[in-house]
């Protein structure tokens, strides 16, 4: 019996790591990094995606924070889908360079601990992935105090 379990031993440990691995590309896909996907080259997009609220610099008191965006040249679909289009997609929100929403509107409430952060949105196609270019909007900078 011991030989039979050696033998199993290394193919769990090298299917462990291969799980490992294909959850980091996951990951990395969805970092904010530069735009490389295995999908093949990724279409622009006329869009341009603006942080309305909260405001550059602003000081807000308690951890839930009102988030309102506003979206130029395309359009938030609900579905997700591979047939995608320069002019409809979704957006994600990240603060501190952490993605923190996949979000199908333009205002949603995140939840924000104290201190200071960096909030930015990135317009995405209706396949999660980013176009190319990227659809950054400005970074606004806003502190929170509870």
């Amino acid at each position: 019996m011991t030989p039979r379990r050696y033998r199993l031993l290394p193919r769990a440990y090298l299917a462990a790591r291969a799980l490992g691995l294909v959850f980091a590309l996951a990951l990395a896909a969805c970092s904010p990094g530069q735009s490389q996907t295995t999908l093949g080259p990724r279409p622009s997009s006329p869009a341009h995606v603006e942080i309305v609220q909260p405001t550059p610099s602003s000081t807000l008191t308690g951890t839930t924070v009102h988030i309102v965006l506003k979206l130029a040249g395309a359009t938030i679909v609900s579905q997700t889908t591979t047939a995608i289009k320069p002019d409809e997609g979704h957006v994600h929100l990240y603060v501190d360079n952490v993605l923190v929403s996949m979000n199908y509107g333009l205002e949603q409430d995140i939840t924000v601990p104290a201190g200071t952060h960096v909030l930015k949105a990135e317009f995405v196609a209706a396949d999660h992935a980013p176009f190319d270019p990227r659809v950054w909007s400005t970074e606004t900078i806003f502190t929170v105090r509870t």
